[in-house]
């Protein structure tokens, strides 16, 4: 199963050392910096020349301040000095952040008043950075893929880095690498500059990495929680991302240029596996593994509504995946059950017990789990793909159909779902289904994960469990290319796992 293992609650990080027992700088300290300091302080951005991700750079300290950890000394150390509030209350570090609790400042003192020590395990030292890229014996498998807006590059997940590939296949890809191992959703953002990658350290940290895309330089670290995060998305004028955590279902939103977060929304059940803007950018759309898709207001932080039915039975399974339809305020949506399904936006008619009235069509199954869907630039057709068994399946269909509420069918959804006749269920359901036609549909070794519509509409990327990726064509899902997008080399270091 894929990203599914309990890791929601098995690191949080202790504020304060049980007394008596010496402070762990693995275990106590690092989880606070990680969280507060990494962001910025690692080796693909380390602001003011100073990396708090390896220990010996830790304690050594930056351009300006001299040794930041002075052992036996918290007074004589920089790292304490820019932590602690001055006389006014401020604090020189986290810059433009939320200042540490007085608990971790404390914790800190106390771990350099112990000596400092560092009891990293062996097998958990940082290992990959620009200078010590990633090394594969095996193709890693793939999570995520995109496409710029151009149609030029091609943006795919490897182990603790994202391979940017020129779509013609020229040239060596640009190799962005950061501090998550683990990368679970990539997006370009409408205006091209930019590529967002969500992932974290499984179990530790989550995180929303912001890359320059012609530079491939990071531009911002976001960490969130102390777990992986999911499915990041852009608002329409490239301003804001948001993205779903796992270890507190929330929802959130940060603002690209103040770096600060506009949205905090922990209205679902269980974790939050994507995200997408409407129209206008002013609401976002979740989805995750409640079964829900819900839509919240950026402005306010309001829940709005749930848009997928909370009838027992509607859904037979959580949702992973949300596209929203490039013209109208509707979105699809695939998860356990397999069925793709499209919803409306906004509600038309009121929410009634039993109902699912805003759902505009869905597709027959398909085999598995749905791991990705997407629409076409147009908007006429819809993608698919899933996952069972050691086999994948990518599903086009028809998307060119009218998606306004019928009066009939307004007329049935205003009843309550026990007050209705049989032949008027049997018109939603025709209603439902009608036009959700499969245009062509192809089963691959390997589970995918990640399957993507290029700009223009003529060529699917897919790929996920095998390690390559596919291009298809769209017209007829016939492979065009297949590629490897990590180099590999007979002695790798196992990071391809």
């Amino acid at each position: 199963m894929r990203f599914l293992l309990p890791f929601m609650a098995l690191s949080i990080p202790a504020v304060r050392a049980a007394e008596g027992v010496p402070v762990s700088y693995y275990k106590d300290v690092r989880p606070v910096l990680q969280t507060a300091c990494h962001g910025c302080h690692q080796p693909a951005k380390a602001k003011g020349a100073y990396v708090m991700t390896e220990f010996a750079a830790l304690v050594k300290g930056g351009e300006d301040d001299g040794a930041a950890i002075v052992p036996g000394n918290p007074d004589g150390s920089a790292l304490v000095v820019n932590i602690r509030p001055g006389k006014d209350g401020k604090c020189e570090m986290p810059k433009n952040g939320e200042p540490l609790k007085a608990a971790e400042v404390a914790l800190i003192e106390r771990w350099i008043r112990e000596g400092a020590k560092d009891d990293t395990p062996a097998n958990a030292v940082a290992r990959h950075s620009p200078e010590r890229p990633p090394v594969y014996s095996r193709p890693p498998s793939v999570d995520a893929l995109a496409w710029s807006p151009d149609g030029q590059w091609l943006a795919v997940t490897g182990f603790h880095e994202v391979l940017l590939h020129r779509v013609d296949g020229t040239g060596e890809p640009k190799r962005l690498i950061g501090l998550s191992e683990r990368l679970t959703s990539l997006r370009f953002s409408p205006d091209g500059a930019f590529l967002a990658a969500a992932g974290g350290l499984p179990a530790r940290m989550g995180e929303v990495q912001i890359w320059e895309v012609a530079t491939g330089g990071l531009k911002l670290s976001w960490p969130a929680t102390f777990d992986t995060v999911y499915g990041v998305s852009w608002a329409p004028d490239s301003g804001r991302f948001a993205f779903g955590c796992a270890s507190d279902k929330s929802v959130r939103a940060v603002d690209l240029g103040t770096a600060k977060q506009v949205l905090f929304m922990a209205g679902h059940d269980d974790w939050v596996l994507d995200t997408v803007f409407s129209m206008k950018g002013d609401h976002v759309i979740s989805c995750g593994r409640d079964m829900s898709a819900k839509l919240t207001e950026l402005a306010t932080e309001r829940f709005v509504d749930n848009l997928t039915s909370i009838t027992p039975g509607a859904l037979k399974g959580g949702l992973a995946a949300i596209a929203r339809h490039p013209l109208r305020d509707e979105i699809l949506v695939g998860g356990a059950d397999g069925v793709p399904q499209i919803y409306r936006v906004f509600r038309e008619v009121q929410r009634r017990i039993g109902d699912n009235s805003n759902l505009i069509r869905k597709y027959p199954a398909m085999e598995g789990r749905i791991w990705a869907v997407d629409y076409s630039a147009d908007g006429n057709r819809v993608l698919a793909a899933s996952s069972l068994d050691g086999k994948g399946t990518l599903m086009v269909g028809r998307a060119e159909f009218d998606s306004a509420l019928p009066d009939q069918i307004k007329g049935i959804y205003g009843k309550e779902s026990t007050g209705r006749s049989a032949e008027e269920n049997k018109a939603v359901e025709a209603w439902q289904t009608g036009g959700a036609e499969v245009l062509k549909q192809v089963t691959v070794d390997g589970g995918l994960y990640a399957a993507r519509f290029s700009p223009d509409g003529k060529t699917i990327a897919a790929a996920g469990q095998s390690g390559k990726v596919m291009l298809l064509r769209g017209e007829d899902l016939e492979v065009i290319r297949e590629f490897v997008p990590v180099p590999i080399t007979a002695a790798g270091s196992g990071a391809g796992r």
